[in-house]
This record gives C-alpha cells, structure tokens and sequence, in this order.
C-alpha cells in the first residue's frame, strides 16, 4: 500500500483518495480545538500562505481521541478554525488515529514512521511530512511548531 492507495472523508462526509494530491507536498496533521496546542493552527495557516503555490499542501484531521478535545461536529470544528485561526487548508472529517476504528492512513503513517515512542500517537498536531512521491519522510510530534518544519518543507518543495 501507499499513501495515493488510501481514501478519507472530507468535511462534508465526500470520499476523497489522497491520489488527487500527488506530486504535492504533505503534511498531515491530526487537530482538536481545545488542545493547548490549538495555537499551532496560525503557525500552520503561515505556513500553507507562504508555500500552497509551490505545491505545497497541510491535511488536517480533527480527532476526538486525546481528552475529547475536539468535541464539536466537522461544521462545529471548520467553522471554529476558519473563525478564530483563517485557516484555508483542506479540513476532513474528524477520524480515530488509534485503536480498532483508526484510519487506514493513520495505520499507514504509523508504520512508516513509527515515532520516538513507538508507534501509536500520543496526542493532538502530531505532524507528518511527505515528499511529492508520497513518500513519509519525517514525524514530528506535538510540541514541534510548524515554523520548526519549514525548512524541512523548503527542501522538498
């Protein structure tokens, strides 16, 4: 399997297959709204300003699983992070990134870069970057701002 095999839901409940971002790069992130790492979100808005044009991409992924910081409905969350961060990057429908009912991506992602830890996500805007081959390149957990990834995006744009 690879990252272009796997289909999510979008915030309106659409299938969409990761095919459609091919030759991009990605960095995949699983969200919530009451986190104390919410404020990531305008060190993510920056960085999908500066580099959506170069064909870069940011896939947020609200999840519930950490404390039930992400309480709200996909238009509840969409409409909070466009509201109080600007955000514009792609949203999809709120997913489970452990356990029985967890992604298929975040099952892919796992096993490519299982993390420090081991594999499972310990918490909210753990981060994934892949290149534009979809390769997963690098793992970043929750306390890694998005300006310390940067430089890590500029090589692979």
């Amino acid at each position: 399997m690879n990252l272009y095999e796997i289909t999510v839901k979008n915030s309106k409940n659409e299938e969409v297959a990761l095919e459609e971002y091919r030759g991009k790069v990605l960095l995949i992130v699983n969200t919530a709204t009451g986190c104390g790492f919410t404020p990531q979100y305008d060190g993510l808005q920056k960085l999908y300003k500066e580099y959506n044009e170069k064909g870069f991409e940011i896939l947020d992924f609200p999840c519930n699983q950490f404390a039930s910081q992400a309480p709200g409905s996909d238009a509840e969350i969409n409409s909070f992070c466009t509201l109080n961060y600007g955000t514009t990057f792609p949203r999809f429908a709120k997913i489970d990134v452990n356990g029985p009912s967890e992604s298929p991506l975040y099952t892919f992602l796992k096993k490519e870069k299982g993390g420090v830890f081991g594999s499972g996500i310990k918490w909210n805007f753990t981060k994934f970057l892949a290149d534009r081959e979809g390769n997963i390149v690098q793992r970043y957990g929750s306390i890694d701002k998005p300006e310390k990834i940067e430089k890590d995006i500029r090589k692979l744009l």
